[in-house]
């Protein structure tokens, strides 16, 4: 088993799962980095540690791990920390800052980052969305050297995850940390035995997909296929809610009672079916085909009663 000293920046599921298969792997922590530290009032983040701790902040304290409380990976107080305590490797799972050389340098391995895609495909900050949104079958996790650029490092070891039909980002992303503990631990386990050879990354086949705008989350029958107006809603739970516009009113789609049905003869944005009972709307999209929504509720007035629904929807779009 390994001794070797890690430190960890990251946040949420991935940084409780990067955590895990550390431990699984015997390597030392020496220190957790969350980025709520580089980005919330001390008071508030001590507030919320104490009163609704986060998984990741409960598995801290549950491990007894020591915790880096600075306002930068990128500063001076964090550079003298690794250098001090004679870190082997530092691993990044989910962090927003991009690390200047003098920082990722200085771990005597390297400095390693966990990308919940298999790269060099769907570079960028929520692979979990966009390989929805896009239609892909299948994700992953990489392990690569952090690099000057964002996701552009050489990779070490990837594994892939199964896209079901079904999934939201939430159950990609439950899945894909799973899978990120598993390759952590053995890549760890695996620098005793093995000699790891990064690969560079191809850039014919590299993509980068952005934070989206936000106009996803409005959906549009009059442009959107069912198939695209189906992935959307999938894609953006529980990141963000989507909504059907009707009338000046908005209302927040159920993700998991969203149904693509056959097509009909009628004009895409028109409301075909209603059900007040189940609070559900089947409306046409731009291909014909029909898209069932059961469990939609009024933006900001809770669930739609069924008197209101019947008010709200007797008119076509």
């Amino acid at each position: 088993m390994s001794f070797m000293k890690v430190v960890v920046l990251g946040k949420g599921l991935m940084l409780a799962n990067i955590i895990l298969g550390l431990k699984d792997s015997g390597a030392e922590i020496c220190g957790v980095f969350r980025y709520e530290q580089t980005r919330t009032n001390p008071l508030k983040l001590f507030l919320q540690d104490t009163f609704n701790p986060s998984a990741e902040f409960t598995l801290i304290k549950q491990m007894n791990l020591p915790q880096i409380k600075l306002k930068s990976a990128n500063s001076e107080e964090f550079k003298r920390f690794l250098i001090s305590n004679n870190v082997d490797l530092v691993i990044i799972g989910t962090w927003k800052e991009r690390l200047k050389k003098e920082i990722f340098s200085v771990p005597t391995i390297g400095t390693v980052n966990v990308h919940p895609s298999l790269l060099p495909k769907f570079r960028g900050p929520n692979p979990y969305m966009q390989v929805i949104l896009q239609g892909e079958k299948e994700s992953g996790v990489t392990l690569h050297l952090v690099d000057e650029n964002y996701d552009t490092g050489a990779i070490l070891t990837q594994k892939k995850v199964e896209i079901h039909s079904d999934d939201t980002s939430k159950e990609l992303r439950e899945r894909t940390v799973v899978a990120a503990r598993a390759l952590v631990a053995d890549f760890i386990i695996g620098l005793n035995d093995n000699i790891t050879m990064p690969i560079a990354q191809s850039e014919k086949f590299a993509s980068y997909f952005p934070n989206i705008s936000g106009d996803e989350r409005m959906l549009d029958f009059t442009v959107q296929t069912s198939d695209e107006i189906f992935r959307t809603v999938k894609a953006l739970h529980p990141f963000l809610p989507c909504y059907i516009t009707y009338r000046g009113k908005f209302f927040v789609v159920n993700p998991y009672k969203v149904e693509v049905l056959a097509k009909v003869e009628a004009n895409a944005g028109e409301i075909i079916a209603k059900d007040a009972q189940k609070r559900s709307l089947t409306i046409v999209c731009r291909d014909g085909k029909t898209v069932k929504f059961d469990g939609i509720k009024l933006y900001r007035l809770g669930f739609l009663t069924g008197l209101f629904l019947q008010t709200a929807v007797k008119h076509n779009h």
